[in-house]
């Protein structure tokens, strides 16, 4: 089945929102009161602070090799969402780093972690939400997910750890308190925005056209799909319903699959609050190794 690979302008738009978001939250609040970021932006913090490059600069020069690495696992749409999002975002910090704009917050750090979170969160949030990233540590992760099996949760926490360590040698532990502060933040904003949990989603769709939607879910995003047997209380119609988990970046390509195939579709969303097995806590065999439950 061909994958859904359409590009909007909307989502540009979009990302471009987000990424303005973001990098305001960076030059306003984290540069000048010394807090960390995790991933590839956090890096670029650690340049600036002990080398003085430009983040702006920095996120392109670092960013772009990565991507060249990267093509091969993402998708056309993904490939170009991303080279947008690493450019915007590098924009926005070049111009919100000379815009004389300043917070007065009494130099208290505790606003400033709040802040932090909600700016970068937000912003993040919008970005994720209309299928883009601003590349970085997502690209790595998806390497080593198609490369060694490795889920891109695990990935992604543990590059977060290594470069927020790292940050100790410019931020003392106070600050890097505030950083996890903001860090949290963060996380929870990014859940608001795409309306969801940060663990997973469960999605229970009931369709006519139950079969093309689980294939398209399986080739598409890689996931495994189940068939439960149900019974219609009103109608008394007997069908199988389908239950696939997914990942908290996947659900609006999800919605847009299904919506595809079957616009009356039934799709009641949950949220997963853990997920134990394949592609979540342990090592994922290869696409066309994987066994899908049925």
């Amino acid at each position: 089945m061909q994958k859904d690979e359409s590009i909007r302008f909307l989502d540009f738009v979009m990302i471009a929102l987000g990424c303005c978001l973001y990098g305001l939250g960076l030059a306003v609040v984290n540069i000048p009161n010394n807090l960390a970021e995790g991933g590839i932006t956090g890096v670029t913090l650690i340049l600036r602070a002990l080398l003085g490059i430009d983040p702006a600069l920095s996120t392109i020069l670092i960013n772009i090799p990565l991507i060249f690495i990267g093509y091969r696992f993402l998708g056309k749409r993904s490939l170009i969402y991303t080279i947008f999002g690493t450019f915007a975002l590098s924009f926005w910090l070049y111009v919100w780093q000379r815009v004389p704009i300043s917070l007065d917050i009494h130099h208290d750090m505790f606003i400033a972690g709040i802040l932090a979170g909600i700016a970068g969160g937000f912003g993040s949030g919008i970005v994720y939400r209309f299928g883009g990233t601003t590349g970085g540590t997502d690209v790595v992760a998806r390497i080593l997910e198609k490369r060694r099996g490795i889920a891109m949760g695990h990935t992604l926490f543990a590059l977060d750890a290594v470069v927020l360590t790292i940050s100790l040698c410019y931020i003392d532990v106070l600050h890097m308190m505030y950083t996890l502060l903001a860090a949290y933040v963060f996380s929870r904003l990014v859940s608001l925005t795409q309306v969801g949990a940060y663990a997973a989603h469960g999605l229970l769709i009931v369709s006519s056209k139950n079969q093309e939607i689980a294939d398209a879910l399986m080739d598409e995003l890689e996931r495994g799909a189940s068939y439960i047997h149900m019974s219609g209380a009103y109608s008394k119609t007997e069908r199988e319903m389908v239950y696939c988990v997914i990942g908290p970046n996947e659900l609006n390509v999800a919605k847009r699959i299904i919506g595809r195939i079957d616009p009356q579709a039934f799709t009641s969303i949950i949220d997963v609050h853990e997920a134990i097995g394949e592609g979540f806590t342990y090592d994922s065999p290869s696409a066309k190794n994987r066994n899908i439950p049925n």
